[in-house]
């Protein structure tokens, strides 16, 4: 029995293929909780995973040199959120470091969510969680949204001409009218680099 859900799960894994980070919750309809631990549980000893925190695991990526690659952020994230597929929205310092604004990666990644506040730690790095107002995961998957977070963490004193001049490089024009249309969900302040943007 143990043995047959261990191959469901592993089946599932590959077919999701490299990078797909996971938890238990991933695989209830496979079987029970217990089993499921179990089966995780020995494909990490077996090296077919990586345990990457407590009930928390990855396919891991490969590099012929390096070997097996850091998880991905996004897809912590993303596995964290659930498997009802919770929305996120990069936030902080590493929103400014998606866009090129700030070239240190933080130690603490934060993404708001509109599911539970969580908080893991992966080697040095922690991942946070942070459940917000439907108003800031309005914009989740949309360049509008990484820039208002973006600007939000460095704060209207520091955005001056400098950084206003990389974010027009940065973004294109279909970007840029995105920003436009969403004008609506950003601080009085940023709508005015918005529009400073689309010059």
């Amino acid at each position: 029995m143990t043995q047959s859900i261990e191959n469901k799960v592993i089946s599932m894994i590959y077919d999701k293929g490299m990078g797909w980070v996971f938890t238990p919750n991933h695989f209830l309809d496979l079987g029970n909780r217990t089993a499921i631990d179990q089966a995780l549980g020995r494909l990490a000893k077996s090296g077919n995973i990586r345990r990457l925190a407590r009930g928390l695991y990855d396919y891991p990526e490969k590099h012929p040199t390096l070997g097996d690659l850091p998880a991905n952020y996004e897809r912590i994230a993303q596995a964290l959120a659930g498997r009802d597929s919770l929305k996120i929205q990069p936030s902080g310092a590493y929103a400014a470091n998606l866009l090129g604004l700030t070239e240190q990666v933080p130690a603490r990644i934060v993404f708001l969510t509109d599911g539970p506040n969580r908080i893991v730690q992966i080697n040095k790095q922690q991942i946070v969680l942070k459940r917000t107002t439907p108003k800031n995961m309005a914009t989740t998957g949309r360049v509008s949204g990484l820039v208002i977070q973006a600007l939000r963490h460095l704060g209207q004193d520091h955005v001056d001409n400098n950084i206003i001049g990389m974010l027009k490089k940065r973004l294109s024009g279909d970007d840029k009218r995105q920003l436009i249309n969403d004008l609506r969900y950003a601080p009085v302040w940023i709508g005015i680099i918005f529009r400073q943007l689309q010059k």
